[in-house]
């Protein structure tokens, strides 16, 4: 990048867990900025809020730092990508009012703007947004994604919006730069969704990339980490409790709904409804002995503590572990909850093998939508903390052959490729 290096367009990876700017004119990009100075990699921004309950917003690693000196007290929201395609999430209620699910997405887009603004002291009004391959197998609701972060974009305050799927972008980048591969497909593994892209280079013309088939599903890390609550850990926050509601005779069992918010990281704060709180009380007081009341107290604290954020970095931590042991315990102490559960690779890789095997699946049907077998394939680029799991490594792995495996930048691929999308927009 060019000391003069003025930009005309920015590119950003809005994502369920981490979200990255880059930019661009009509000659050159420049690389990731440093969004986030409390961050370990300054350009990763973590695609996190915080409202406090004197009214103020915080975002990224400030947002998870404020949210812990003020008490675990407050709005703390995280993975609101997962919501785009969700019609009947329209909006939430924030202080005193209700806030809609473009205008969170929108606050944020116009934070990370902003900071960018006064990185390069200029006022860019035209982005470059990745978004999913599918945000939904449903056309409607993938539609309506888009649809909701066009929204979002505008409240950010841009004007002239574009959008690349994130396979697309991440193939670009590896394309443009490993031309050796003539064709090749690139996997990432997201938080909520699991993305390809197959596509080809023309070895005679080096941005000339012609895409064959693109893919995914609404399946990815964040699915992993709910099958290892669901299997191993809810049991201790009552996912096995019976109770008698007042004057009843039978013996009920917990909600299967209400546990299925349990085990999403995006969902758990759904619980903090007066409503179920009320409900989760009455299960206490009928619940069939002190082990089920203990579970159930449980849940209260991580629930009224607002645990949510912590107990999923624990999951996935553990979660990390087994994909380098053959076993690994998750360990939570906190007042009033005290957890220490054992998890086997094997366990897990059962527990979530619906998971697994619907990212495997859609992976099959994009190469047959390319009209290619494995063995056409030249080169396997990869990027994402999910390429990382076993079972996807050798899904891979048995494809396509390890040798053809390459792992790309678990941040910076999509990112970087958007930015050269931008580019060529410039010059359209």
């Amino acid at each position: 990048m060019s000391p003069a290096f003025v930009p005309e367009m920015y590119a950003i990876d809005f994502g369920t867990s981490n979200s990255l700017l880059a930019a661009a004119n009509r000659n050159e990009v420049c690389a990731p900025i440093p969004l986030d100075e409390r961050a370990q990699d300054p350009s990763v921004f973590r695609s996190i809020l915080f409202y406090s309950d004197d009214g103020a917003w915080s975002f990224g690693a400030g947002a998870l730092s404020d949210y812990i000196a003020q008490g675990l007290r407050g709005r703390f929201i995280r993975s609101i990508k997962r919501f785009l395609p969700v019609a009947s999430f329209n909006d939430t209620r924030i202080g005193t009012r209700k806030v809609l699910l473009e205008e969170l997405v929108g606050m944020f887009l116009r934070e990370m703007r902003r900071r960018a603004n006064a990185h390069f002291g200029c006022d860019v009004r035209r982005v470059m947004l990745g978004r999913p391959a599918r945000f939904s197998d449903d056309d409607q609701a993938d539609a309506l994604a888009e649809a909701r972060l066009r929204n979002a974009a505008a409240f950010a305050g841009f004007e002239d919006i574009h959008f690349c799927p994130e396979p697309l972008a991440a193939a670009y980048d590896f394309g443009t730069t490993k031309p050796g591969a003539n064709t090749f497909l690139v996997a990432d593994f997201g938080g909520g969704t699991s993305d390809y892209t197959v596509a080809r280079l023309d070895p005679t013309r080096a941005d000339a990339l012609e895409v064959l088939g693109i893919g995914g599903v609404a399946q990815a890390g964040d699915a992993f980490d709910g099958a290892l609550m669901r299997h191993g850990i809810a049991e201790h926050f009552g996912s096995r409790v019976r109770y008698q509601v007042p004057f009843g005779s039978n013996w009920l069992e917990m909600p299967a709904p209400l546990m299925e918010r349990l085990c999403s990281p995006a969902d758990i704060c759904w619980l903090a409804r007066g409503d179920v709180l009320e409900f989760l009380r009455g299960v206490r007081a009928g619940s069939a002995n002190e082990e089920d009341k203990l579970h159930v107290d449980q849940l209260l604290v991580l629930i009224e503590d607002s645990l949510g954020f912590q107990i999923f970095e624990a999951i996935e931590q553990q979660k990390r572990e087994l994909s380098s042991h053959e076993s690994a315990t998750f360990v939570f102490e906190y007042p009033g909850i005290d957890i220490r559960e054992e998890m086997t690779r094997e366990r897990f890789e059962t527990a979530s093998a619906r998971v697994s095997s619907s990212i495997l699946e859609r992976l099959d049907r994009t190469l047959a939508r390319a009209g290619l077998e494995a063995s056409d394939i030249d080169r396997v680029c990869s990027t994402g903390g999910t390429a990382k799991v076993p079972v996807i490594k050798h899904g891979l792995e048995a494809r396509f052959g390890a040798q053809k495996l390459q792992a790309l930048s678990s941040f910076h691929a999509v990112i970087q490729g958007l930015a050269q999308r931008a580019r060529l927009t410039l010059n359209q």
